[in-house]
Formats: structure tokens, C-alpha cells, sequence
């Protein structure tokens, strides 16, 4: 049986995860056996589970903002833990998948390719790329830039007139035991729709809100993504 350490296990998606009974053998670590800022201590971890795949989901995310008040925790988590995952990795040999975001595209266009240009358009998305310069370095790993969120919409509010790729997390979920054995990046999204249109099918109280032209820093008005080399990954 494979096994699978998953860091970050606690959160939105690995709690998703845990739901699943697959041919692996998953381990979620929480944040005392595993503590991404302590290399010592990830390393044993590694070397006493002797994990084949490492999915790392560990790091901050929410509440956006935080990544502008608190630039410390931002490097910290995202970028310097990522680096050590990165190099635990390497010593034990294990793949690594690593959890990036669309928003390291730049936002304006949509549609954006894996070998399109990347231009972070907030502070989060550029500690998700610092994550990614290290683990592009090690040619064991697979860069998912992923665009998914909770079933149903949890907001009251959604913009009618910015475009992204979302899907739920189960789906996420899906796409990713059929593309462990992928190596490269590879964006992970659903159909290019605004925020609106996806969120009133399952949560049809959302009220539709529009992102103004004079506020729309930190915030893409297009981040969606091509998914073509995803589909033609999973035939």
C-alpha cells in the first residue's frame, strides 16, 4: 500500500480528504508531529512513516489580509516552510505535490496557460510563488494551481462581474488521485465562470455584488484558467 503524508490535514481540503477510503494509506499529521518550520523534526517524521507521496497543504491562506498586516507569518508558512518541505523531500526521496493558486496569474485576461507568464496580484499569491520557486527545483513534484472553494458558497455575496475557475473541493478531491503519478505544474479549475453564475446554483440567497475599477487591487477581475493539459492528463 502507497502511503501519503498530507501536511496542512486539518484544514478545508484535507478535511475533505480524510472522507475518502482509497488504495493508499494517508497520514495527517497535525501541527505537533509535524511542524513545517522545524526541519529536524519533519525529517524524522518523514524517515519513520517512509511516505512514497507528500501532499503539501500546509500553510496561510485565510483571512486574505493577513498577508498584508503580517508579512512575517506570510514568509514564514508559505514560503520558508515550503522550502523545508521542499528539502525533506529531496533527502528522503519522496514526491512532492504542493497546493499553489490561479492567483499567480496576473488576473486580466483569464485563460491563462501554465506556461504563461505569472505576475502575483496580492500578497498571498506571491507567498504561494515562493513556495513554488523552491519546489520547481526538485524535479520530483507535481505544481498544482488550484481554484476551488466550500459546497455550497459560503458567502452572502458574490461578484457578478469577476471570472474565475472554481470548483468544490470534492472535486478537487476526484481530479487529484488520478494525477499523483504527474510531474510539471498543472492548473486544477472548472468551466471560466463569474463568481455569481457558480454560486447561485447551490446557494441560490447569494446576492450579486460588482468589483469597481478603483478597488480592484488585490483582487483579479479574470483568473481564469486553461485546462487542457489537465483533460488530456486524465484520459
Amino acid at each position: 500500500m502507497i502511503k501519503i503524508v498530507v501536511t496542512g490535514g486539518s484544514g478545508r481540503f484535507g478535511s475533505e480528504l480524510k472522507k475518502y477510503n482509497t488504495k493508499y494509506k494517508f497520514y495527517f499529521p497535525n501541527k505537533k508531529e509535524l511542524n513545517i518550520l522545524k526541519p529536524d523534526g519533519l525529517s524524522k517524521y518523514l524517515l519513520k512513516k517512509k511516505p512514497k507521496i507528500l501532499i503539501h497543504l500546509a500553510g496561510l491562506s485565510r483571512p486574505m489580509n493577513i498577508h498584508e498586516k503580517n508579512i512575517v507569518k506570510s514568509i514564514d508558512l508559505n514560503i520558508i516552510g515550503t522550502a523545508n518541505v521542499t528539502k525533506a523531500c529531496k533527502q528522503h526521496d519522496i514526491k512532492l505535490i504542493y497546493f499553489s493558486t490561479n492567483y499567480v496569474y496576473p488576473g486580466k485576461k483569464g485563460n491563462y496557460k501554465e506556461t504563461d507568464s505569472l505576475l502575483p496580484v496580492n500578497n498571498y499569491a506571491w507567498s504561494k510563488l515562493g513556495g513554488e520557486a523552491s519546489v520547481q527545483l526538485y524535479k520530483n513534484s507535481l505544481i498544482l494551481r488550484v481554484c476551488m472553494t466550500e459546497k455550497p458558497f459560503v458567502h452572502k455575496k458574490a461578484f457578478a462581474n469577476v471570472k474565475t475557475s472554481f470548483l468544490y473541493h470534492k472535486d478537487v478531491a476526484e481530479i487529484l488521485f488520478k494525477v499523483l503519478n504527474k510531474k510539471g505544474i498543472l492548473n486544477i479549475g472548472g468551466k471560466t465562470k463569474y463568481i455569481y453564475d457558480f454560486a447561485k446554483k447551490d446557494n441560490p440567497g447569494v446576492k450579486k455584488i460588482f468589483l469597481k475599477k478603483h478597488l480592484d487591487s488585490g483582487m483579479p477581475k479574470n483568473s481564469s484558467m486553461n485546462i487542457r493539459k489537465l483533460l488530456k492528463s486524465r484520459i
